[in-house]
């Protein structure tokens, strides 16, 4: 089998699980994580918005309803930073399998949506280090509505209230996780995202994205 050449510079691999809320990232990761662990591979998981520095002021200033389009998109910028230079690269370097729940294609999506250019966001991420494999999961938004109300709810922010598409919370979500959708179709060529049917099970998913791991692994990218 031919070895697999990685897509950055350092010793590890870098997989990236991208979908919008409610899509089953969080339980793709985790499944992902003990699947991987079980073989002996070092694992170092990173979620969207943990950055020590920066996470708990994104979340007061979303309270504080403190954030127009320009200090959204650059407090999750500066939360990003923080965590590629202090977590991801760091573990990139020892030869880690990193796991990533979202990673700047949210970015993309999201402030864009917000009215943002997106040449000037791709440049807020120009640094970031290619990914190895970018898992999407593709779900129609009735499907992403039930799970959100059947879990966490509907808040302000994830429901595009703050963007003014409509003042009904429902609606609204419709509307912004919509246009978040026309965003992620738009990059799945361009980024080589590889999409997977959100609504089939969690273990078909998991199994999909083992396959597609295990090719990378068995050609000896990591020893």
């Amino acid at each position: 089998m031919e070895k697999f050449k990685r897509k950055h510079k350092y010793e590890g691999l870098l997989v990236v699980i991208e979908g919008t809320d409610g899509s089953g990232k969080s339980t793709q990761l985790e499944l992902m994580k003990k699947y991987l662990q079980a073989h002996s591979y070092g694992v170092m998981v990173s979620e969207w918005k943990t950055s020590r520095l920066i996470a708990n002021v994104i979340d007061d200033a979303k309270e504080r309803n403190l954030l127009n389009a320009t200090t959204y998109s650059l407090l999750y910028a500066a939360d990003f930073a923080d965590r590629l230079e202090n977590q991801i690269i760091p573990a990139l370097k020892s030869g880690f399998v990193v796991l990533l729940d979202r990673y700047y294609y949210t970015a993309l999506a999201r402030d864009v949506v917000r009215g943002q250019d997106i040449e000037w966001v791709k440049n807020l991420y120009e640094y970031a280090p290619e990914p190895d494999l970018v898992f999407y999961l593709d779900m129609p938004v009735d499907v992403l509505l039930k799970r959100i109300i059947g879990t966490t709810g509907l808040d302000f922010y994830e429901s595009g209230r703050d963007v003014g598409f409509s003042t009904d919370f429902y609606k609204s979500f419709e509307i912004y996780q919509k246009k978040c959708l026309e965003q992620y179709d738009k990059m799945k060529e361009e980024y080589g995202f590889k999409s997977i049917d959100g609504t089939k099970s969690r273990e078909e998913i998991h199994k999909i994205m083992q396959g597609e791991i295990q090719k990378i692994l068995q050609s000896g990218v990591i020893d």
